[in-house]
């Protein structure tokens, strides 16, 4: 299969560390890194409840969830310390009791040193009232792949888990919408804080005055927060920061424990006039800008807004947005210019998940093993669209080789996600002679795209308007409005162009970078030899196996070629990488006529760097002219957010990577539409923005 190149260096931060646990006479765990217990011996469930929930007054504020607005029924818990899951299972139970069925809990939690999951199984079996919540915890806990963000959705959505496997210090600090110290409160704040590190004698960096100050910039007046220590340095520490602490009577032997309250929240300052940011004296790192261009000058919906959404496109990134918006109770619209859905590029009978990995630590790199992890999460209950059969990447050169060495080293401790496999291995697995090595993908397979378009659009919450090709696109008072061919209108709240490269038919993003490129596929009618193949095959080129009656295989990647009919040259080409694989699949259709052959050509939509855009759609004009001190001087500080078109957002650029890319990026769609918490890291973020080469190209001094 065709990839970007990667770029980018090892980051000396890449590798993450697990917990590691010795287990005394009662079963229970005890940290050896730092010689201390992770919950209290005498009972760490009422532990929890004494300390966390009931000092954040958990119960009541969930039961008043009752009184608010449908839009508001959401709360938001921040956690330093996951250790073996139990506040969180403790804090979801109480959810479950006293919290509306339509509301939304997330839950954020920080772990520098995560259990691994037999662990984590082990530790949580000692609370047998928490067994079924505990089971769907453990069923969806991620890979440590490295420091990540990671984002498990449970209780059939009522639940939203974020984990954050790093420092809780540089973790917590990527939850900020912004690093520029004029925009630190503009991100969503969250309602309360559980601060459950080890203790501060034997873990002195979960307590830090920079952590503090963190909290606080996540925090908003009325935020609380509790602990069990009542340690001065912690004390001191939180009034600093601008929480007003309190000693509150602690559990069990425990004499003294705090409790807290935000209430000092600094306004930002007024950003400087045009002539002041051209002589701004402050410059600003060029590797890492703080400028906040990323942050949208709006404020987002407020809960009296329509909540109704137009999304133009169905293929897997129109439809997967339209099911992650209906699932919040939005009303989606998906307007797609054929009868059906998936007709385009993510119309092929099978498609691949798959990752291209890498043993670097590039934001292209991390966002594919994030993607994949997710993923293979979200797809659980939709794998009768296709196979969960595994996916071989055959290494088929030396150059592969040293490659896939390198990134099984790195991914050593995650055979769950990756894991080398030799050739004799790779014939097992793939049920057909394979003489090369792999590495093997146990939880990737095949699905059809178009079957998985139209059950991910089988929600009461969407509509899907067939033969319907917009043309324009405007905005008419607080509504988006989409005039379509007909000189119908379409209108809605918020509008998300999902609609490949052409999203640049409509004037407000006319000027992305995008690419078409043009791939075609083979399909090959399946025999009874072939049928054996029981893993999807990758390389240069793909294999899947049979779907009953047939095969895909391809595809190939032709940049400057904009032919749509099917040519024998690429059928040829697409047979002739099977060799690439052995002998024996290279022979598997070789009595098969070309011209008996079926086949299909679509064009990926790709950008610049190959990661997709996924955010709010970026007023071009308001951009060039807030941002053109940038030109003569690209470490500028310009204290002041991007202009975007409001109630506009982008979600393309997905290139061959469509069912991997579509899960997580409709996630990140939906954070920025709805303000949660983000699902990736600020990096991350930034590094799939719609706005970043309007940024990047000014820096440059192009446009």
């Amino acid at each position: 299969m065709n990839d970007a190149p990667e770029t980018g260096a090892p980051g000396p931060d890449q590798n993450l560390e697990t917990a590691h646990l010795q287990w005394d006479e009662a079963g229970q765990p005890i940290s050896t890194r730092f010689d201390d217990v992770y919950f209290s011996r005498t009972d760490g469930l009422a532990e929890t409840r004494h300390v966390f929930l009931r000092h954040n007054r958990l119960a009541e504020r969930f039961r008043a969830l009752h009184e608010q607005p449908v839009t508001e029924r959401r709360f938001a818990i921040g956690e330093t310390g996951f250790g073996s899951g139990l506040n969180f299972l403790a804090a979801w139970q109480l959810w479950r009791q006293t919290a509306p069925d339509d509301a939304r809990l997330h839950f954020i939690s920080v772990d520098r040193f995560p259990l691994q999951r037999d662990d984590l199984q082990r530790a949580l079996s000692l609370w047998p009232e928490l067994r079924a919540l505990a089971n769907e915890l453990i069923d969806q806990y991620p890979p440590t792949v490295g420091p990540a963000f990671h984002r498990l959705h449970l209780d059939r959505g009522r639940v939203i888990l974020t984990l954050i496997f790093d420092d809780a210090q540089s973790g917590l600090a990527q939850l900020l919408s912004s690093d520029h110290p004029d925009f630190i409160h503009s991100g969503p704040a969250l309602d309360a804080w559980f601060l459950d590190g080890f203790a501060p004698a034997k873990n002195a960096d979960m307590w830090t005055p920079e952590l503090f100050t963190t909290l606080a910039h996540l925090s908003q007046p009325g935020t609380t927060l509790a602990t069990f220590t009542a340690a001065g340095v912690v004390r001191r520490g939180l009034a600093a920061a601008g929480f007003t602490p309190e000693k509150v009577p602690g559990f069990g032997r425990k004499r003294e424990m705090l409790t807290a309250q935000y209430s000092e929240q600094q306004p930002a300052a007024a950003p400087p006039t045009p002539a002041s940011q051209a002589s701004a004296p402050h410059r600003l790192n060029r590797r890492k800008p703080a400028l906040p261009w990323a942050l949208p000058s709006h404020p987002g919906l407020g809960p009296d807004a329509p909540r109704t959404a137009l999304i133009v496109g169905a293929g897997l990134a129109g439809c997967h947005s339209a099911r992650a918006l209906a699932e919040r109770g939005w009303q989606v619209t998906v307007l797609e210019q054929h009868p059906r859905a998936a007709q385009e590029a993510s119309g092929n009978p099978q498609g691949l998940l798959y990752a291209k990995l890498s043993p670097k630590n590039s934001p292209l790199a991390r966002f594919n093993v994030l993607s994949l992890s997710f993923a293979q999460r979200f797809y659980r209950p939709y794998w009768q669209n296709g196979a969960a059969c595994g996916l071989l990447q055959v290494a088929t050169t030396d150059k592969e080789r040293q490659l896939q060495t390198q990134i099984a080293q790195r991914y050593q401790a995650t055979p769950e996600l990756v894991r080398p496999v030799d050739a004799a291995e790779v014939g097992e697995l793939a049920g057909l002679p394979v003489p090369r090595p792999a590495l093997y993908f146990p939880q990737a397979g095949w699905l059809s795209p178009a079957t998985l378009c139209e059950a991910l659009l089988d929600h009461p919450n969407i509509t899907l308007g067939g033969e319907t090709t917009i043309t324009e696109l405007s905005r008419q008072g607080e509504l988006w409005s989409a005039r379509d061919l007909n000189n119908r209108k379409h209108r809605a709240r918020i509008a998300v162009l999902a609609n490949a490269r052409a999203v640049r038919r409509f004037s407000q993003t006319a000027a992305l970078p995008l690419k078409a490129i043009r791939g075609q596929i083979t399909q090959v009618n399946a025999t009874d030899r072939s049928r054996q193949l029981k893993a999807a095959l990758c390389g240069d080129g793909y294999l899947a196996p049979s779907d009953g009656a047939q095969h895909c295989l391809g595809a190939t990647f032709n940049l400057h070629d904009t032919d749509t009919a099917i040519t024998e040259r690429d059928q040829q080409q697409n047979l002739e990488q099977l060799a690439q694989f052995g002998p024996e699949i290279a022979n598997l259709f070789a009595d098969q006529p070309l011209a008996s052959l079926g086949g299909r050509v679509a064009f990926r939509c790709t950008t610049p760097d190959y990661l997709p855009l996924v955010g709010p759609a970026p007023d071009r004009a308001a951009f060039l002219e807030d941002f053109a001190p940038l030109r003569k001087d690209a470490r500028l500080n310009l204290p002041r957010p991007g202009r975007y078109h409001d109630g506009l957002f982008i979600n393309v650029g997905h290139g061959s990577r469509g069912l991997c890319y579509t899960p997580l990026s409709a996630e990140l769609l939906v954070a920025h539409i709805e303000r949660e918490p983000m699902p990736l890291d600020r990096e991350l973020i930034q590094a799939l923005h719609p706005a970043r080469f309007l940024i990047r190209d000014l820096m440059r001094n192009k446009i």
